[in-house]
């Protein structure tokens, strides 16, 4: 989820100029995005100086195997599958497929990497769970976290025991429009959430943690053992 329209009206001329200095994202990519964004739920949807950085991410790890957690309009689950190689898998977790089904499924199908995108409905624990449970525990190259924010310990908690060590874990939303600098006694149940799973990050002995002002905030989390 991203408190920036890079695309919109009102978008600022920092924003602006980030999209047109970077390698243009897909046109499959920005498909979806401009589809998305007419939803009246697009504050949900990634930035895309973000996705743009989290493919070079996945390209430079190499990455095969993969987790979006929090699908939305399959907008992450789509940028993930169009540079993994053809044998690649992106497992996707929500509870419902609803705007993928209007938005993303469409776009997949036209990219042609549906097959590469696992659709889980179901709550991203359950699904996490089993995959562990089914043997699949530090067997991921990389993780992305966008979802329900009270969750997001668990989220992470779950996803690293399925990264292999050097596998990267990414929490989008990590500043929360800079709400997590508020009195943590005032802070809402999200807040508090995502200001929690920043603090156990930073010092967690199993991932090298690093916080950088992407977006709305983007913690990235190396997993080291």
């Amino acid at each position: 989820m991203s408190v920036i329209k890079e695309h919109s009206d009102n978008a600022g001329p920092l924003q602006r100029y980030l999209a047109e200095h970077m390698t243009p994202l897909n046109p499959h990519l920005v498909k979806l995005r401009d589809a998305s964004l007419q939803d009246a739920n697009h504050f949900m949807l990634s930035a895309c100086d973000e996705m743009n950085f989290l493919q070079m991410l996945l390209t430079t790890l190499g990455a095969k195997k993969t987790l979006d957690i929090g699908v939305y309009t399959g907008y992450s689950a789509l940028a993930a599958a169009l540079v993994l190689p053809p044998d690649g898998k992106v497992i996707a977790c929500d509870v419902t497929d609803k705007w993928v089904n209007k938005y993303g499924r469409p776009v997949w199908q036209e990219a042609g990497v549906e097959s590469k995108i696992d659709l889980r409905i179901a709550p991203a624990t359950e699904t996490l769970q089993a995959l562990i449970n089914g043997g699949e525990a530090g067997t991921f190259d990389y993780a992305f976290i966008d979802a329900d924010k009270p969750n997001y310990p668990n989220y992470y908690e779950l996803a690293l025991q399925l990264l292999r060590v050097g596998g990267i874990l990414v929490v989008d939303n990590a500043l929360w429009g800079g709400r997590v600098l508020g009195d943590e006694d005032a802070m809402d149940s999200d807040t508090r959430a995502i200001n929690e799973l920043n603090k156990r990050a930073s010092s967690d002995p199993r991932v090298h943690a690093s916080l950088l002002n992407v977006g709305d905030g983007v913690l990235f989390c190396r997993r080291v053992k």
